[in-house]
């Protein structure tokens, strides 16, 4: 498992009985996680620091108490990438802490290439953490999701991290659609980075079904890699699903082209309190030897 343990604005304070205590730079958060199957290590006394609190409903979704007014979002820092924080209606907060691990990969990955300007393709960006971690590392990089809200939220974060004038496209899109236009425009990328969701819906009311569909768009992002590619990740929080199935999926696909290395894991985070790791999803990656 590849843990990330290099935050500062972020901790894991703690976590028990299906919720886990964070802070956010100076705000503390209680959200549920349904993994956290064990008791707290820490007393409520801890637990009652909260900021805010979000309360599942019987009903599906949920909604935040706020223990005392916050402000509508906040900023937090990753080293030289600052990101824009802010409680959502469906318990997320605008970023992932656990794939600080990946950017760092990438961004290693980028700085070592100093003979070329890598092209990178992030695909179901959401907010764009991978945007923001590969754009400061010195790529090219072109960020698509079907959410005008969700693209929207990862131009803030660029302009946050004073990366605005670097050169980044954002495009509100089917990732498929996506891909089969950049083939017929003969546009070819060094690198592809995708967070493809169990289930949603494109803009244009385009299904996907992870189980059914990734299989055959890794074989569609193949035909866009550029004739020496640098890498390739897959992360995934489909609830079931093991790295390996992922990790074949790239060697089938990607490394059957293109040869290389395939490697997959899990992604966490350590809990300050007690050092107990929380596994948050999990990843595959391909890279050129």
């Amino acid at each position: 498992m590849l843990v990330a343990n290099n935050w500062q604005d972020y901790e894991l304070l703690d976590m028990g009985n299906g919720e886990k205590l964070e802070r956010w730079g100076n705000y503390i958060l209680r959200r549920p996680d349904p993994q956290v199957i064990w008791p707290a290590s820490c007393g409520k006394e801890l637990w009652q620091k909260a900021d805010a609190v979000y309360h599942r409903s019987e009903s599906g979704g949920g909604k935040w108490e706020y223990k005392k007014q916050l402000p509508k979002n906040w900023k937090i820092k990753y080293n030289d990438l600052t990101f824009v924080i802010e409680p959502t209606g469906f318990k997320h907060t605008g970023l992932f802490p656990e794939q600080a691990v990946n950017w760092d990969w990438m961004s290693s990955k980028i700085n070592s290439c100093v003979d070329k300007k890598i092209k990178v393709l992030n695909l179901f960006a959401y907010t764009g953490g991978a945007t923001v971690a590969c754009t400061e590392a010195g790529a090219e990089v072109c960020h698509v999701d079907a959410s005008k809200g969700m693209v929207a939220w990862a131009k803030d974060n660029i302009q946050a991290s004073k990366l605005a004038d670097r050169p980044a496209r954002f495009l509100v899109d089917d990732c498929l659609k996506f891909i089969k236009r950049e083939q017929r425009r003969e546009n070819k990328y060094d690198a592809i980075i995708m967070d493809p969701p169990s289930y949603g819906r494109g803009p244009g009311g385009e299904i996907w079904k992870i189980e059914e569909a990734l299989f055959s768009f890794l074989e569609e992002s193949v035909k866009i890699l550029s004739d020496k590619p640098l890498f390739v990740l897959v992360n995934s929080y489909t609830t079931g699903f093991s790295p390996v199935v992922i990790e074949n999926m790239l060697k089938l696909t990607i490394g059957k082209k293109f040869g290389g290395k395939v490697s997959s894991g899990e992604v966490g985070l350590t809990a300050s309190k007690s050092g107990i790791v929380l596994p948050c999803g999990i990843y595959a990656r391909w890279e050129r030897k």
